[in-house]
């Protein structure tokens, strides 16, 4: 598995704990990443053995997709409800609403990698994690912001 595919599925993998633990939002619905900047976040899906192994290039880039997602949380569960149809984030599958959150992180901040490499990446990952035909949803909400994205920079 490529390094930087692997540090996006234990980002992915980590922000699904985070949420399905209700972490990422207080009761009223406000984010609650200041409680979570600056601490340690254990990376979900492997041991603490597992994490001491990493390289260290996975380690700092899943820590920027984690920490960066959640510094942004509002605007990119805004923009995801905006591109999915208006649907509300919270009627999104678990798995599919933390891939697309990395990705709409990926799209918004990580300007050195390419939109169609995301689009790509977040496929796979809803192939790997999530049901079968999920990834036609995740591929459409990414596929229609990074249409509009493109557009806009063109012009």
């Amino acid at each position: 598995m490529k390094s930087r595919h692997l540090a996006r599925s234990l980002a992915m993998q980590t922000l699904y704990s985070l949420d399905f633990s209700h972490q990422l939002y207080d009761e009223e619905g406000n984010s609650v990443y200041e409680t979570l900047i600056g601490s340690e976040i254990p990376l979900a899906g492997i041991s603490d053995e597992e994490e001491n192994q990493l390289e260290p290039d996975i380690r700092v880039y899943s820590g920027l997709l984690i920490q960066g997602t959640i510094e942004n949380l509002s605007e990119i569960d805004h923009l995801i409800e905006q591109y999915s149809n208006n649907r509300a984030i919270d009627r999104i599958t678990l798995v599919d609403r933390n891939i697309l959150r990395i990705s709409f992180y990926s799209l918004l901040y990580c300007k050195d990698v390419h939109p169609h490499i995301v689009i790509d990446e977040a496929v796979k990952l809803s192939q790997e994690f999530s049901s079968d035909r999920s990834y036609k949803f995740v591929n459409g909400v990414l596929d229609s912001y990074a249409r509009e994205a493109l557009k806009d920079d063109r012009a």
